[in-house]
């Protein structure tokens, strides 16, 4: 095992079940409450449950799914992946205490998975491993934060730090982190977002002038036909299902865009409905296309060639032409691009016939009420950008921007990460953001952009950076490349992380390293003035606050805000305008810092008190395209980039299963694929197995070959599955050392772990 990797574990006991075709139900139920009891008390368990995702309860610490805008259940509003994280920050029957790392030794703590490290519990008090040291051991709050001042003060330059956030940080929290960041002197603010939805961002600003979604939680339920793309809904926000089985039931249609057949893209049993318990569940797509990897920007294409055609059979009745003349700009090149584009080989790239692809179309070419969903299997691919804001084409021929029942709908995949990047952490601070900053504080921030996630590793790989800060997340096991990555942090003078649990990143440590714990969401937040609450962002831009119900499990723990204020304090050591201590004690005085700040966010402590919180400005929302370089919306001209595989190469796209959430891993199983006991396997057609010369359940390993350098990932066992030819899926974080650095989306830097092209062969091991 390489030091910078999980170790290979196998359980040797895979069991494979069919796949499930429902989402949902009593299993759904089931799974969730033994994982809850599995950690804590029946009593602190309900009490996190019912408080979750309430109005006046504490915000989900998982997916960034919006709440209902009205009646939320009194009962359970939460899914299974948001009832499996609030048990992971409940848990009281284990603890990752000082006593845990007595007994273990970093290096044997390597050797564990990474389910077992997440199993050990929260953390309880700040920690150090100091140079040459074989243990990490207890330190005191005060000299840990005097320890990392002294290390950002040494640096020759600022920019030889990096501080990351993950999507977890509160509004405030990310407030505060950034106002710090650039207080010391730099822009290197990279974030999820970078290995994610960063495609997402790029193509929303360029082509709408806003990079959010443009829909409300009521246009999920009001749409005509929802399109759901490169997105499983069942594992990655299954509280989604319930408004699209809403919409179904009022004559809604669904169409599903997935290489792999998904239990949530198929069917969904409400697990509140008596009805839905009784004589089963919703049938959810009304037309599958299952497309090959990578292929979405073709079938895109080939769906707006389609419409033109349509319009020219019925004119005025398929295209929204006044929508088209008034708001938008490009539409007459972006109509003769087409003609360059034949049909039948796009509908051939797909996979698919042109016949499936007219059925689709067929569904919404007489409505504009079209809500297109999608996630990371349209944002991790070289052409990423390209491929959303084709899909924004499509969305502007209909006229579905700006409407009810329709528009453009990223499903951001952790809670707060849009929220941080609202409050300024970026790389790329906005201009107006930086004005802003220098008018309320009275400082001159810096202007040149900073380091993205991948620009990152490779500063701190060629020791252009040497502090490495992490808010929340598990970086190492997160970002491609993981050997390279690893590297890199072991490059550092420092690093450190601020954590709820334990996880890999602690152990792919620099010469010194801290773990700072810190407050969950469920926890109570009591400062100088008294309890605390903060607030976050969901993915259709609703703020709304969250206040923690329950004791933290240590003393020793302290709130993301009070972290960084007593760091910002000890660090800028009296060169700063703010009064951290104040900014500490209440939080009401942070949210007037941001009202006066960020756009969007006067009388913040007001607004944010409103029961269900309030919708942020959203110029698309009202076609309003004020921010783009004409004040119109913007076709644009991309071109479908086929994989030209050779023989024996095959398109590998990284998937979670459905008992994970990003990094963190709750079981070697996958229920919804019928995949039990473990987590090395990859998916491949039954054709492909027997062409290579492979057989079922027969161990392999993955090369990917990129600049003339061969990466591998071994040991996983074939599992025959529903999978386009030439396609294969695997869980990542495993398969993440396949994908190098520097192989990433045009012009967002995202990663490309939805299409990496391998080689198999039979395991030596």
């Amino acid at each position: 095992m390489n030091k910078n990797t999980p170790p290979e574990e196998f359980t040797g006991d895979l069991d494979l079940n069919k796949p499930q075709t429902e989402a949902a139900g009593i299993a759904a139920i089931t799974a969730s409450f033994e994982h809850v009891l599995r950690g804590t008390n029946l009593v602190r368990g309900w009490k996190a449950l019912v408080n979750l995702n309430q109005k006046d309860g504490f915000d989900c610490p998982s997916c960034a799914w919006p709440d209902p805008d009205g009646q939320r259940s009194p009962i359970a509003e939460y899914c299974e992946s948001g009832a499996k994280a609030v048990a992971d920050e409940v848990m009281t029957k284990h603890t990752a205490s000082p006593v845990l790392f007595q007994r273990y030794s970093v290096a044997e703590l390597t050797e564990k998975s990474d389910l077992w490290l997440g199993q050990q519990g929260r953390l309880t008090q700040p920690l150090v491993l100091r140079p040459g040291a074989t243990h990490y051991v207890p330190i005191d709050w005060s000299e840990a934060f005097g320890l990392i001042a002294d290390q950002l003060n040494a640096l020759e330059s600022p920019n030889q730090a990096i501080f990351y956030t993950s999507g977890r940080a509160s509004n405030e929290a990310a407030f505060v982190y950034q106002l710090f960041v650039k207080m010391f002197g730099t822009n290197n603010m990279p974030d999820c977002s970078n290995m994610c939805h960063e495609s997402t961002t790029v193509a929303l600003t360029e082509t709408l002038g806003l990079g959010k979604a443009t829909v409300t939680y009521e246009d999920y339920e009001t749409a005509d036909v929802v399109m759901i793309m490169g997105q499983n809904p069942g594992t990655t926000a299954p509280r989604m299902l319930t408004p699209l089985e809403e919409m179904k039931r009022k004559g809604g249609k669904i169409i599903a865009v997935n290489p792999l057949h998904e239990a949530g893209l198929l069917a969904f049993k409400y697990p509140q409905s008596p009805r839905d318990m009784l004589l089963g569940g919703e049938k959810l797509a009304d037309v599958f296309l299952q497309v090959r990897i990578n292929s979405d920007l073709a079938l895109l294409k080939a769906m707006c060639k389609l419409l033109l055609e349509e319009e020219k059979k019925t004119p005025g009745k398929v295209l929204d032409q006044s929508f088209i003349a008034t708001h938008t700009s490009g539409y007459e090149a972006f109509v003769k691009s087409l003609d360059q584009f034949d049909l039948n080989e796009l509908a051939a790239q797909c996979g698919l016939s042109v016949a499936q692809i007219q059925e689709a179309v067929d569904q919404f070419k007489y409505t504009p009420k079209l809500v297109i969903v999608w996630a990371m299997g349209l944002t991790q691919h070289k052409n990423g950008v390209a491929t959303i804001q084709e899909l924004i084409n499509l969305l502007l021929l209909k006229g579905s921007i700006g409407i009810k029942g329709g528009g453009a709908s990223p499903i951001r995949g952790h809670s707060n990460v849009q929220g941080d990047r609202t409050m300024g952490v970026w790389e790329k601070p906005k201009p107006e953001l930086l004005e802003a900053l220098e008018r309320v504080f009275h400082f001159s921030p810096p202007q040149d952009n900073g380091y993205d996630a991948v620009a990152s590793v490779k500063a701190m790989h060629e020791g252009k950076a040497s502090v490495f800060f992490g808010l929340g997340g598990n970086f190492a096991m997160a970002v491609s490349d993981t050997n390279y990555t690893g590297e890199a942090l072991r490059n550092c003078k420092l690093t450190v992380h601020v954590s709820t649990k334990l996880n890999r990143s602690h152990l792919i440590h620099g010469e010194t390293a801290l773990i700072l714990p810190c407050l969950g969401r469920t926890d109570h937040d009591v400062q100088a003035s008294g309890p605390q609450f903060i607030s976050c962002e969901s993915t259709t831009g609703v703020v709304a606050q969250s206040h923690g119900i329950l004791d933290a499990v240590s003393p020793h723990l302290k709130s993301e805000v009070a972290i960084i204020c007593q760091l910002a304090k000890a660090t800028l050591n009296g060169k700063s305008t703010v009064d951290w201590d104040s900014l500490m004690g209440d939080y009401d005085k942070i949210r007037e810092l941001i009202g006066k700040t960020i756009e969007g966010f006067a009388d913040y402590n007001k607004k944010v008190r409103q029961p269900g919180g309030f919708y942020l400005p959203n110029g698309p929302r009202k076609r309003e395209f004020a921010k783009t370089s004409d004040g119109k919306a913007h076709f644009t001209i991309n071109a479908p980039t086929p994989h030209d595989l050779q023989t024996g190469e095959l398109l590998l796209m990284t998937i979670r299963s459905h008992d994970q959430f990003n990094t963190t891993v709750y079981k070697n199983a996958d229920r919804y694929r019928g995949v039990h006991n473990e987590r090395r396997v990859v998916f491949m057609h039954a054709d492909d197995i027997a062409n290579l010369g492979l057989q079922a359940r027969q161990a392999v390993d993955l090369h990917s070959r990129y600049d003339g350098v061969t990466r591998t990932a071994h040991r996983f066992l074939v599992v025959p599955y529903d999978i386009p030819r030439g396609c294969l899926a695997a869980y990542f974080p495993e398969t993440n050392v396949l994908v190098p650095i520097d192989q990433m989306a045009e012009k967002s830097h995202t990663p490309i772990s939805k299409s990496i092209v391998v080689r198999i062969s039979p395991s030596q091991e």
